[in-house]
């Protein structure tokens, strides 16, 4: 228990014990070993040109650069630079063995929690600009001024760099593992201590406490929204909502599972409880993680589905024209006789 994986889907499940680590169990399966390799071949083909074509269609096609625009292009920069990290994560499911040495194995998996905190951070960031637009109109201007937007965005990822730490400090490479000629990139927690500060950290500031104040500020919305006469669908609003609600479907599973394993770090040893709970998360972390990675590879489909209405007229650049739109959305809803001047 003492030695687990943040993201086991590449590298397995704990059987309860010091010496065996997780990682032996999932590389020497060749079920787990495919299953996982799949699921991240088909999250590489997906993700990394679906990012990338955000990127490039936000850089060289949006007239617009809105508020939102800026907020998805750091979504899809982060989400990009998580696929094209898989490429190292397939291969090692592949060898069944760690071959991109120490620095490598710390490295890409402080990026992998980069992403996770990235992600829920800018959706964050995407609902309380909703909340301030409908809520306080009037201070719309001073929170969307280009040079407090920089700010903000630079301190968001200034703080996401500080919350993956432990993931640096705890993965390491191991030669040797469990005495067999196998090298592999574990997470080494010397106590249960360590368990329980890197999960709870993980689930309480990646995913608790934004979804608190995601829905807080949505329910203040639709609250708002029924007081007025304002009845059009917004389709910024519905994208975004979309974007949260697909977030929560693949990073829920994991973030329980995380729960489990700090429980059961906390169980004393000879309570049967510490035994069922240990079962639970070591047989549920292989497709949880699946399921979290996969998360960052639906946005550029999401965005397709809604921007699906522009792409017989504008092509290629119907991605743009989506952005652009949900600007002139929330500008139609602040003042319907002059859209131009607002964008959001």
């Amino acid at each position: 228990m003492y030695c687990s994986l943040s993201d086991a889907s590449l590298t397995g499940s704990d059987n309860g014990n010091k010496t065996n680590r997780t990682d032996d169990s999932i590389v020497s399966n060749t079920i787990s070993v495919t299953f996982g390799a799949l699921i991240l071949s088909i999250v590489f083909l997906l993700g990394v040109p679906g990012n990338l074509f955000i990127i490039w269609s936000i850089l060289a096609r949006a007239r617009k650069r809105s508020v939102t625009t800026l907020l998805i292009l750091n979504l899809a920069c982060a989400d990009g630079c998580l696929m094209c990290l898989t490429i190292f994560f397939i291969i090692y499911l592949a060898k069944q063995n760690w071959i991109f040495g120490s620095v490598m194995c710390k490295l890409l998996f402080y990026l992998c929690n980069t992403n996770m905190y990235a992600s829920i951070m800018i959706i964050t960031i995407m609902s309380l600009q909703r909340l301030v637009a409908v809520m306080w109109p009037t201070y719309l201007n001073a929170c969307t001024r280009r040079r407090t937007v920089i700010v903000v965005l630079g301190g968001l990822w200034i703080v996401v760099f500080l919350l993956a730490l432990p993931a640096l400090m705890f993965r390491e490479e191991i030669k040797n593992y469990n005495g067999k000629n196998r090298t592999v990139c574990a997470t080494h927690h010397t106590c249960p201590q360590h368990v329980v500060f890197q999960y709870t950290l993980e689930t309480v500031v990646g995913f608790l406490v934004p979804y608190v104040i995601i829905v807080s500020s949505y329910v203040c919305i639709l609250r708002r929204l029924r007081q007025t006469k304002f009845k059009r669908k917004i389709r910024s609003e519905n994208l975004i909502q979309a974007i949260i609600v697909t977030f929560c479907i693949f990073w829920l599973p994991y973030h329980f599972i995380n729960i489990v394993q700090v429980v059961a770090a906390l169980t004393p040893e000879e309570y049967p409880l510490k035994i069922e709970l240990d079962k639970i998360w070591q047989s549920s972390r292989a497709v949880t993680s699946a399921l979290a990675f996969i998360s960052s590879c639906a946005n550029p489909v999401l965005y397709t589905f809604a921007g699906r209405s522009y792409i017989k007229a504008d092509g290629l650049a119907f991605m743009a024209r989506l952005f652009e739109g949900t600007a002139l959305d929330y500008a139609a809803r602040k003042s319907p006789q002059n859209t131009d001047d607002i964008r959001l």
